[in-house]
């Protein structure tokens, strides 16, 4: 293939759904991208995540979320409680791959995008069946991730968290161990939204201090106190191949989307 100008060369990007940000780094995320997903409690990483799977899941398209942290009991009231409607969406808990091939033959018919919810014990199951050891939890995430892939075709998954996973991977060269995380999820094609615990003083994004080198980009989100108000901010820090504005801005959830206010600017507190 040729390229002589930019035109010869476009990039498909996957939006964030965060009104007045999209617009600020070229629409979004080039698809394929591992991105980084980082701030501290309370910062609404996975919210951000999840608001982009429920949107993309409108238009049709699949995706999968891994939760190392929470059981989907308590993610599906959180959603609920913000108010998404899982109606216009297939919602799917899965605990156990046998036999999953009925139930998304089911749901192609209804031509809705499927957001697969993956439960801590289907990796485990998953593990036992491979006879692999303890620690290899990465792998069983690309096998369950490639066999839904091969049922139906899956355009983004999320990793909450990477802590709980570096956790479960239980690994003695953390670095190197980091790399290949990245590099495995790069290879499957896929955009891959990793969450990751920031240290209060936001002195790094990530536990071991590489993950924002290794990723193709980093979505930052804050906790900022002004005037005995917290309000949430969110900035993107990197993002490989796309013109960025790399403010800080605002960032309001209000019926059930988001916006990015007052970027570069302090807010108005009332």
């Amino acid at each position: 293939m040729r390229i002589t100008s930019e035109k010869d060369y476009k990039i498909s990007r996957i939006p964030l759904y965060i009104k007045g940000l999209d617009d600020q780094m070229e629409g979004g995320v080039p698809e394929g991208h591992v991105v980084l997903i980082s701030g501290s409690a309370g910062t609404m990483k996975s919210t951000v995540c999840f608001n982009v799977m429920y949107n993309e899941a409108t238009k049709g398209n699949n995706s999968v979320y891994y939760s190392f942290e929470q059981p989907y009991q308590n993610f599906l009231q959180h959603i609920f409680n913000l108010g998404y409607d899982l109606s216009k969406v297939n919602f799917m808990v899965v605990t156990d791959l046998s036999g999953i091939e009925k139930e998304i033959k089911q749901m192609k018919k209804e031509k809705k995008g499927t957001i697969f919810f993956i439960d801590i014990s289907a990796i485990r199951k998953e593990l036992n069946k491979q006879r692999a050891k303890s620690g290899d939890w990465v792998n069983a995430i690309e096998n369950i991730t490639k066999k839904l892939k091969n049922l139906l075709d899956i355009k983004i998954m999320v990793i909450d968290s990477l802590s709980a996973l570096y956790i479960h991977a239980d690994f003695e060269e953390p670095r190197k161990k980091i790399f290949f995380i990245f590099e495995t999820f790069r290879d499957m094609g896929i955009t891959s939204f990793m969450i990751s615990e920031m240290s209060m003083n936001r002195s790094k994004v990530g536990e071991f201090e590489v993950e924002d080198f290794l990723a193709d980009g980093v979505v930052t989100l804050y906790l900022t106190e002004r005037h005995r108000k917290v309000s949430r901010e969110v900035a993107i820090t990197k993002m490989r191949g796309t013109k960025c504005n790399h403010d800080v801005f605002t960032l309001s959830f209000k019926d059930g989307k988001f916006q990015a206010l007052y970027g570069g600017q302090i807010p108005l507190v009332e």
